[in-house]
C-alpha cells in the first residue's frame, strides 16, 4: 500500500495522542469487516496498550485511522478532562502547523464514549483553504482508567466512514 505524505502525517499524529496507555483485558474493540488492525508497540513503561485500525478504500488508501488508548490512573488521581482534551487539541494544532497546515476545531463539548460521559472536539485540517482531513478527539474516565479515542481521515473518507465509526463508538463497553 502506498500512503500519501498527508496520510503518513495523519497516522503519525494519531500516534502522539496516547495518554500513557494501560489496558484492561475486558476492553477490546470488535473491528467490523474491512478494518485493518495494526500492531501497536507497547509503551516504554509497559503501562499499557493501544488498539489501532485503518479503514482503506478500494485502492488501499486510508479513509479513516482510529485509535483507542486506555490509561491506568494513579490511586485517588482526579483527571481534569477539559484540560486533557484541550492539551490534546493544542498538540494536534501545533503539529499540523509545523507541517504548514491550518486547523480549526469546534468547541469542546459533552459527548459519550462506550456509554461513559465524555468530552469531544473535532478539527478540520486545511492547507491553502482546501479541507484536507478531519480529526476527532474524545476523552472519558471511569474509576481508575482514562480513555482517549482519536480518529481521522481525509475529508471525503471521514464523512463516508463516520457512521461506521459512530457504531464502533456505541458498541464499546469499559469494565468498571
Amino acid at each position: 500500500m502506498t500512503v500519501s505524505p498527508r496520510c503518513s502525517a495523519l497516522i503519525g499524529l494519531l500516534c502522539t495522542f496516547g495518554l500513557t496507555p494501560a489496558w484492561a483485558d475486558s476492553t477490546q474493540i470488535t473491528w467490523p469487516g474491512g478494518w485493518e488492525v495494526q500492531a501497536v508497540p507497547p509503551a516504554p513503561d509497559d503501562n499499557g496498550q493501544r488498539q489501532r485500525a485503518v479503514k482503506n478504500d478500494a485502492n488501499g488508501d486510508p479513509l479513516m485511522v482510529m485509535e483507542l488508548t486506555q490509561t491506568t490512573l494513579a490511586p485517588e488521581h482526579q483527571v481534569n478532562m477539559d484540560a486533557v482534551l484541550l492539551q490534546m487539541r493544542k498538540t494536534l494544532q501545533q503539529n499540523f502547523a509545523k507541517g504548514g497546515y491550518q486547523s480549526a476545531c469546534n468547541k469542546i463539548h459533552a459527548s459519550t464514549l462506550g456509554g461513559l460521559d465524555a468530552l469531544e472536539t473535532t478539527c478540520k485540517i486545511t492547507q491553502n483553504g482546501n479541507h484536507l482531513m478531519t480529526q476527532t478527539l474524545v476523552a472519558a474516565t471511569r474509576g481508575s482508567h482514562a480513555y482517549a479515542l482519536s480518529y481521522a481521515g481525509p475529508a471525503d473518507g471521514y464523512k463516508a466512514v463516520e457512521p461506521e465509526v459512530q457504531g464502533i463508538r456505541a458498541s464499546l463497553r469499559f469494565a468498571p
